[in-house]
């Protein structure tokens, strides 16, 4: 009976059918969202954030010749856009839409914590670089620029590669930080308020993330990246995510229960 139905009203058809229906016991786990969901929602999760990424970049090359303006309406747009898709798709997926975070939830598992299964992470890797890729052309048929052309920014220069190191580092601490404290509630807000402050922090404009970096180089526009600089940034990226799971593990330490604490 629900709230509205009155005192002594005979049961309805559609009642009773649920009535029929096996219900989740209070407090079970409730069942995954089936892996092909999971793989298009990343996809297009993905593709959006690159499209966002790259269409904001032309749009404010368009509008302005200020270097400084243009990467205001860059992370601006990505700031939102990134919030807004963390909020719609992380119930479905988990809103990774980058292979280092799905790679550090996958580490992270084997260790006993929760986290995607190696079958997992072969399905949401391929479905990020694919979304990348696509958002990418999509965002250049939208502003009238050629669907494919390899972008020649080069970001090879040592100090950049740094700045991915520390963007992605921090941003794998952040994730699992808010996992870890059981405020994973707030990582639509935090996760793209920290990629808004590190465009602007860090020396490479915080890419922090290989399908991104992947789907960029496919656009020679404000946002690209020359395909040569793709595998130091890639790699980078990667060791930032080390150093973020080894700050999670230092900083969000495990304190002990009191039957393993040692007798007075």
């Amino acid at each position: 009976m629900t709230a509205t139905e009155p005192v002594g009203a005979a049961p309805t058809a559609e009642s009773v059918i649920a009535a029929d229906v096996p219900q989740p016991a209070p407090g079970a786990t409730p069942p995954r969202t089936p892996l092909i969901a999971r793989a298009a929602a990343e996809l297009v999760g993905t593709a959006a954030l690159v499209a966002i990424v790259v269409g904001s970049g032309i749009q404010a090359t368009d509008l302005t010749d200020d270097v400084a303006l243009r990467l205001l309406a860059n992370s601006t747009a990505t700031v939102f856009g990134l919030g807004v898709l963390i909020a719609l798709l992380g119930p479905v997926s988990g809103a990774h839409f980058n292979p280092a975070v799905t790679l550090a939830e996958w580490w992270t598992a084997r260790r006993g914590g929760a986290g995607v299964t190696a079958r997992e992470v072969a399905v949401y890797v391929p479905s990020q670089i694919v979304g990348a890729v696509a958002g990418a052309i999509l965002a250049d048929a939208m502003f009238g620029e050629p669907l494919v052309k390899w972008a020649t920014h080069d970001r090879s220069a040592g100090n950049l590669l740094l700045g991915e190191v520390v963007a992605t580092a921090g941003l794998i601490l952040l994730i699992f930080g808010l996992a870890r404290t059981d405020r994973l509630r707030f990582a639509p807000v935090a996760v793209a308020s920290y990629i808004g402050a590190a465009y602007w922090f860090t020396s490479s404009t915080s890419f922090a993330n290989p399908a991104v970096t992947i789907g960029r180089a496919f656009t020679d526009t404000f946002a690209g990246i020359a395909p040569a600089s793709v595998p130091g940034f890639i790699g980078m990226q990667l060791i930032g995510a080390v150093v973020g799971l080894a700050l999670v593990a230092v900083i969000f330490m495990r304190g002990k229960t009191g039957q393993e604490q040692p007798a007075a």
